[in-house]
Formats: structure tokens, C-alpha cells, sequence
């Protein structure tokens, strides 16, 4: 923990020397904060996109981020994602101990940072989402909070000194996460999914750089061209 705090703000005035970085949307964050059990559930396109979620609530309490396996493989980074409070999960294989030990410690209090596609995507848009955070979610009686990442560049990715902009959006209270009856438990998933979807995807339609990163049934259609009237005596 005594890392954390030194690696902390040194990542942060990296981080914003590098790249331009707004947070929008941090007082939902606030308001959820204090002492309860909180997923805060993110698109993922970058590596480094839960270091900009770290460094946009600037919290002293270090949250718990569900990492990939994978990128503990480097030493030097294996140490500084488990620094930021990384923690490593065994992705398709049924890592019910890292979610049970998540869970718990979501339950006491500590934040936990999950993407729920499970994976970066290439284009910057939404994936599928699966199952795992609202699972977490309902065990530890969590509120959910839709946090979107958007970047202002062609491909959506990151890159070197582009804009960035870090949004919150109103959190999913606990008990709207909860499954009352399991017989329905896929039919209440799916809801859920549908949900937090519906959130992010606002969340990009509110706070795009440009058109261009909006889904397709948002993008706004172009206005029709009035003629004046020698224009329509031509026709």
C-alpha cells in the first residue's frame, strides 16, 4: 500500500504530461464511494485504462483491478500492475478463488475495477459483455458504476498525446443487481447486461470527441439540403 501512494502521484503527472486527460461525471463516483461495495464496470481498449481510471478518481484507497494473466508474464509490469492493485485472473478456466477472494474484498469495502467484455477491443466500440462483474456485483451487494473511456483518435485506440476523456455515469444500485429467483438467473443476467450496456453506450453518445465514434444507429443523420429558388427552377 505504502507503493501505491508513492507510485500514485508520480503516475498521474506522468500520465497527464503525456496525454491530455479530462474526467467527467467524478461526483457519481463520490456518491458511491464512502464505505459501500462498488464495482466500477469500464469499456476496455488500452493497457493502460485502468491506470487513467486510478488516476481520474485520484483515490488514496487503492481499488482491486481484474487483470488478464497475461501481463504479469513482464516482471517490471507484473510488479507495478500489482503496485496499482492489479490483481491476475485465469481467464476462461474457471478462477473461482480469485473471484471469491475479490469478492470479499470488494464486500469490505475495497473498490473493484472489472471490464466486463473480458477483453480489448480493436475498434474502440462496445463488445459483448459477459457475466462475471454483475456475478461480483451480487455477491459482495455492490453498486455498479458505468465508467466509459473514450479517446480522440481515427482508430479509437490510444495514442501518444491524444485526448483522453474518463466518464461516470450513475451508479446501478445494489439491490437492482440482485437474483431474487434463480430459475430466471439467465433471463435476470441478460437484463443486467442490457442495463449497463444501455449506460456506456450513453455515456459514449454524451460525451463522443467526434461523430465518427458514435455506434451506427447514433451517428446523426445529415440535414437536408434546402434549395433556394432558382436552385428548384433548375430541376
Amino acid at each position: 500500500m505504502l507503493l501505491y501512494w508513492i507510485i500514485l502521484p508520480i503516475v498521474w503527472v506522468l500520465a497527464r504530461f503525456v496525454w491530455r486527460i479530462e474526467v467527467v461525471g467524478i461526483e457519481h463516483y463520490k456518491a458511491v464511494r464512502d464505505g459501500r461495495a462498488l464495482v466500477i464496470a469500464s469499456n476496455h481498449i488500452a493497457n493502460l485504462d485502468p491506470v487513467f481510471i486510478a488516476i481520474a478518481v485520484m483515490d488514496w484507497r487503492r481499488m482491486c483491478v481484474l487483470a488478464k494473466e497475461e501481463l504479469f508474464v513482464n516482471p517490471f509490469i507484473g510488479w507495478f500492475l500489482r503496485c496499482m492493485g492489479a490483481v491476475a485472473i485465469d481467464r476462461g478456466k474457471g478462477d473461482t478463488t480469485t473471484i471469491d477472494k475479490v469478492t470479499g474484498a470488494c464486500r469490505k469495502g475495497t473498490a473493484v475495477l472489472i471490464f466486463p467484455e473480458g477483453t480489448r477491443t480493436k475498434n474502440g466500440k462496445l463488445g459483448i459483455l459477459k457475466s462475471g462483474a454483475f456475478v461480483i456485483a451480487a455477491s459482495a451487494g455492490a453498486d455498479m458504476l458505468p465508467c466509459r473511456i473514450i479517446y480522440n483518435t481515427k482508430d479509437g485506440k490510444l495514442h501518444l498525446f491524444c485526448r483522453i476523456r474518463v466518464v461516470f455515469g450513475p451508479a446501478i444500485p445494489a439491490e437492482e443487481l440482485q437474483i431474487t429467483d434463480t430459475t430466471h438467473r439467465v433471463t435476470a443476467l441478460r437484463h443486467m447486461k442490457s442495463r449497463l450496456k444501455t449506460a456506456l453506450e450513453t455515456l459514449l453518445e454524451e460525451n463522443a470527441f467526434h461523430p465518427g465514434q458514435l455506434p451506427a444507429a447514433q451517428v446523426p443523420a445529415a440535414e437536408p439540403k434546402v434549395l433556394d429558388a432558382k436552385q428548384q427552377s433548375d430541376l
